[in-house]
């Protein structure tokens, strides 16, 4: 078998255009984005805030789950929409209307909700799952864009979603109809989200991975180096011979401590600078720790948010690039570092 080639001769990209496209203009792109906000207007004038409230009241009051189902793209909205209501704490779900005719519509009972999102109201797989489900008890409510539609007349309750037409130059792709039912669902989310009280805190445990969540949940003692990561010294040392503590563990200072670890100050690059500034000759390797330490450091406790400590480094007269961590004994139990914090993803 002979070798293969080192290197491929691959085709450079076309310069230019296409023949049979057209240059697209600025002009042409701010009246499309111009035209799309008017058919949004469109839908705020003339939505029924009736059906709007008693939709909301609906998922609102529902004892079991909220469903959502849809085909095509009102199905990724309504998959999007599912989601955001989990995200919010509210027992949600999306239902494949195929997948339900084959197993998955055993998930729905009495106390459930089942929303079946669909511009025309005439989507036959949905149309097919509504008899199935209705059989399990099931609420049924449908939002549609078209006027006296069989889903509609089919469902407990319709929201109608006024739509004036497409974006699209055929009045085809549907993309002013999935944005109104994008805006529809999620407006109707946090309105939920207000009527169920959520707190911040609610929220955050719910999104622990994300700079809010770690916000709200990350302590102090979650983030901070402890025990043989502290770059510790007592204040009789001499300065000279703490240099490689001062600079192998990573925090930028020294924590100065007693012999029972009560905290006494710090010692920091900055402070070595000064050091070397001022003092001249022999007299600098006599000098000890405790002769140039800051005596009164910023600090933090461990149970304090680690936001919290972000905010106390960045706060007057000067930022800090860490905190020692002490309990209410003034005991030395850690430091958290401004480079930990961000690494943290705080």
């Amino acid at each position: 078998m002979g070798s293969l080639p080192l290197s491929l001769d691959l085709p450079s990209p076309p310069l230019g255009k296409p023949p049979h496209l057209q240059l697209l203009s600025e002009t042409t792109l701010l009246n499309l984005f111009k035209s799309q906000q008017n058919h949004l207007n469109y839908f705020f004038q003339n939505l029924d805030f009736s059906q709007a409230l008693s939709f909301t009241q609906a998922l609102l009051n529902s004892r079991g789950t909220i469903f959502f189902s849809g085909v095509g793209k009102s199905g990724f909205v309504a998959r999007k929409i599912s989601q955001t209501l989990v995200s919010l704490d509210i027992r949600s779900s999306f239902l494949s209307p195929l997948d339900a005719l084959h197993g998955d519509i055993g998930a729905l009972s009495s106390a459930d909700v089942l929303v079946l999102f669909s511009k025309s109201g005439s989507t036959e797989e949905l149309l097919r799952l509504l008899p199935c489900a209705r059989a399990k008890g099931v609420y049924l409510i449908s939002v549609t864009s078209v006027s006296n539609n069989a889903l509609a007349n089919a469902c407990d309750m319709n929201v109608h979603l006024p739509l004036e037409r497409e974006l699209c130059p055929f009045d085809l792709a549907p993309v002013t109809s999935t944005a109104i039912q994008m805006v529809f669902g999620d407006t109707v989310a946090i309105a939920l989200m207000g009527a169920r009280n959520l707190t911040k805190e609610q929220y955050a445990a719910n999104h622990p991975a994300g700079r809010i969540g770690k916000s709200l949940i990350f302590k102090v003692k979650d983030v901070m180096k402890k025990k043989d990561e502290l770059p510790i010294c007592k204040e009789g040392d001499l300065i000279m011979e703490q240099l490689v503590e001062l600079s192998s563990k990573g925090c930028g200072c020294l924590l100065v401590i007693d012999d029972e670890y009560h905290l006494l100050g710090t010692f920091t690059d900055g402070d070595l600078r000064r050091t070397l500034i001022k003092a001249s000759g022999e007299a600098i390797f006599k000098l000890r720790v405790g002769d140039m330490c800051n005596r009164e450091p910023r600090t933090i406790g461990p149970d304090a948010m680690a936001v919290e400590a972000m905010q106390k480094m960045e706060s007057p007269p000067s930022p800090v690039q860490f905190l020692p961590v002490i309990d209410h004994q003034n005991v030395l139990i850690g430091i958290i570092t401004l480079h930990g914090l961000v690494s943290a993803g705080l």
